[in-house]
């Protein structure tokens, strides 16, 4: 099948394919969407090594989960990305309750931890910025936004969350990411 990322009733249709265990269509799907799932998962982590582990635990749950892929639910990009965001998401609380848990353990050890003071003023300046950012946002762009981001919701569940459409949904995240990327300087 040939055809950009964008074209989704192909994209549809081989997540399909891949559910029936259709191991070129994996390949196909894989080539197809690789650049954009790493992508959005490089941003959320900020780190390529677990950007890339993460990426290939996205690829084996939509080989393990593609069955259950409904079109009518939504494209297979979407779909694909959700995982991607998920996946990423669930990384950064591991992540944090290690580095909790390590920062307890080595408390009650004796030992200071390194840099500790230094992260965690990175870390209280990036919310900072991202808290200012999404005060630059509609009232109605922040809400989809922390209803998806925050609390984990899929886009669907915003939409019945917020009774307006799936579409209207899906452009006030647009216009949101596109403006909090702006306020952040991220291209």
């Amino acid at each position: 099948m040939s055809g950009s990322p964008q074209s989704g009733n192909d994209l549809d249709a081989l997540v399909c394919l891949v559910g029936r265990g259709d191991v070129d269509a994996f390949a196909a799907l894989y080539d197809r969407t690789r650049t954009r799932v790493f992508g959005l998962i490089v941003r959320l982590l900020r780190d390529p090594g677990y950007s890339e582990d993460t990426t290939q635990e996205v690829y084996l749950q939509v080989w393990r989960s593609a069955a259950q892929f409904d079109p009518a639910a939504g494209s297979a990009l979407a779909w694909l990305l959700t995982l991607a965001h998920r996946r990423a998401v669930d990384r950064v609380r591991s992540e944090e309750a290690a580095t909790r848990r390590d920062l307890r353990y080595g408390a009650a050890s004796g030992e200071p931890a390194a840099d500790v003071v230094v992260e965690s003023a990175i870390q209280h300046d990036e919310a900072r910025r991202v808290a200012d950012c999404l005060q630059s946002l509609t009232d109605l762009q922040r809400e989809c936004i922390e209803l998806a981001y925050y609390r984990g919701l899929t886009y669907v569940e915003v939409s019945q969350r917020l009774a307006a459409n799936l579409p209207t949904v899906k452009s006030r995240m647009r216009d949101a990411l596109r403006g909090l990327r702006t306020c952040l300087g991220v291209s």
